[in-house]
């Protein structure tokens, strides 16, 4: 059983990332904490990363070089939510005086904006994503959110690029 194989340990991967997304609508509809845009962008990353592992599980890269090919795949998309979420605790980190003024919201961003400048805007970072609302020993959600990505990351490149004949 241990180590997994590549096609267990993907989706394993998979399903921590499910339990990430279920566990932030949980917080939003069941404990009232609206997302800012960076928990928006956040989860974007953590769900492309959870279907990066879900393909893999799907395909069950038997070679070395598929496995190479998936860890890379994986590593590419977890460095989104890394940045993300890296960012959002710098901010959350500054000074109270230091901390960019609100801006707009997301979704009137998104009417007027073009995509491009919409990213660039929320990865500045706003008056509401250096509220702090929510933190499980002394660590915010946004901070959570980055040990796990590290962690998906490490388990994704590990699982994948282990020599195994057991797929």
């Amino acid at each position: 059983m241990f180590p997994p194989s590549r096609r267990l340990g993907n989706a394993l991967g998979f399903v921590a990332c499910a339990a990430m997304m279920a566990y932030a609508f949980y917080a939003q509809y069941g404990l009232g904490l609206e997302p800012c845009p960076l928990c928006m962008f956040q989860r974007v990353g953590i769900v492309a990363l959870g279907v990066g592992f879900l393909i893999a599980a799907l395909h069950a890269p038997r070679g070395v070089g598929a496995g190479r090919a998936y860890a890379a795949l994986l590593a590419v998309l977890a460095a989104f939510p890394l940045y993300v979420a890296g960012r959002h605790v710098y901010i959350q980190s500054l000074p109270e005086g230091s901390v960019p003024s609100c801006g707009a919201t997301l979704d009137y961003m998104l009417d007027v904006f073009p995509l491009l400048t919409v990213v660039k805007k929320v990865l500045t970072g706003g008056g509401e994503c250096a509220r702090i609302d929510w933190s499980f020993v002394g660590i915010t959600m946004p901070g959570w959110v980055l040990i796990s990505a590290i962690a998906l990351l490490a388990w994704g490149v590990w699982v994948n690029m282990r020599d195994t004949a057991r797929g």
